[in-house]
C-alpha cells in the first residue's frame, strides 16, 4: 500500500524544515511511525531518532529497519517520553488517527510537554471542508505474480468532527480475483480550528502540501504542512 510514498523526500523536507525553524538539536520523535521508513532517513541524516505506534507487529519490523532506535508501543493521544524532543513529526494525515477533538488536543498537549525549548512539531493535515469524497488515490503494482491495485479516499458527511479513511485493495492473478475494504474511523477539523488547538503551544507556519518545494500555504487548498515552534 505504500510502494508509491516517497519517504525520502518527505523526511528530507521536514528537516529542511527543522533546520530553519529549529532549536539546533537533533532529538527526534516520529508518531505513528509504523515501519519506521521516515526513522530510517532521520537517523541516516544524523538524528537520535525513535518512534512510538500502536500497533505491535509494525513496531517490530520498524525495529529491524532501525535497531539504533528505540520503539514503544503507545497512544499518540498519550504518551510520554524519557527525555525532551527536539523535533516530533506526524507524517500520512496520522495526526487525524486521534478520533475526535478531545483526542486531538490532548494529543497536541502531550507533544507540547514532550519537546525541548524551541522544538518543533511538524505534521500534514487535511482541511474538512475540502473534502471530495468521491476522489480516491489509486495505483497498480505487480508483486509476486500478482496485481495489486490500491485506493483510499476520505469520507466527510458535511458537519461535525468524525471522518473515515476508506481503503480498497483488490488482488488478481491467474487463479483468482480478491478484493478487501477497510474504513479508518478519523477527526475532521478545519484548518482555522486547527490552528486554533495549536495556538496556546505554538507559532504555527502553514505550507503548501509539496515536499520537493517549501512554499507558504496558499490559503485555498485543502492539505498542508503545518510547521509549529513550542512557545
Amino acid at each position: 500500500m505504500c510502494a508509491e510514498i516517497d519517504y525520502s523526500a518527505q523526511s528530507e523536507c521536514i528537516r529542511r524544515l527543522h533546520q530553519i525553524f529549529g532549536n539546533g538539536g537533533n532529538a527526534h520523535l516520529d508518531l505513528a511511525c509504523g515501519t519506521g521508513p521516515h526513522v530510517r532517513h532521520f537517523i541516516d541524516n544524523g538524528y537520535q531518532s525513535q518512534g512510538l505506534d500502536i500497533n505491535q507487529p509494525m513496531l517490530n519490523i520498524a525495529k529491524l529497519h532501525c535497531p539504533e532506535a528505540e520503539f514503544s508501543r503507545q497512544d499518540m493521544a498519550n504518551f510520554t517520553v524519557e527525555q525532551p524532543q527536539d523535533l516530533i513529526t506526524c507524517f500520512l494525515y496520522s495526526i487525524h488517527y486521534n478520533d475526535g477533538i478531545a483526542k486531538l488536543k490532548q494529543c497536541i498537549a502531550n507533544v507540547h510537554s514532550a519537546l525541548a525549548d524551541g522544538g518543533v512539531f511538524c505534521f500534514n493535515a487535511v482541511e474538512k471542508q475540502m473534502i471530495i469524497n468521491d476522489s480516491f488515490a489509486k495505483f497498480q503494482l505487480e508483486h509476486e505474480d500478482s496485481q495489486f491495485t490500491f485506493s483510499s479516499g476520505w469520507d466527510y458527511c458535511g458537519e461535525g468532527d468524525k471522518q473515515s479513511l476508506i481503503v480498497n485493495i483488490e488482488k488478481t492473478n491467474q487463479d483468482q480475483s480478491l478484493s478487501w475494504q477497510d474504513e479508518h474511523p478519523m477527526v475532521a477539523v478545519s484548518f482555522e480550528h486547527l490552528q486554533q488547538l495549536l495556538a496556546p503551544y505554538f507559532n504555527v507556519t502553514m505550507f503548501e502540501h509539496d515536499y520537493e518545494k517549501i512554499l507558504p500555504w496558499n490559503g485555498k487548498s485543502g492539505n498542508a504542512i503545518f510547521s509549529c515552534v513550542k512557545i
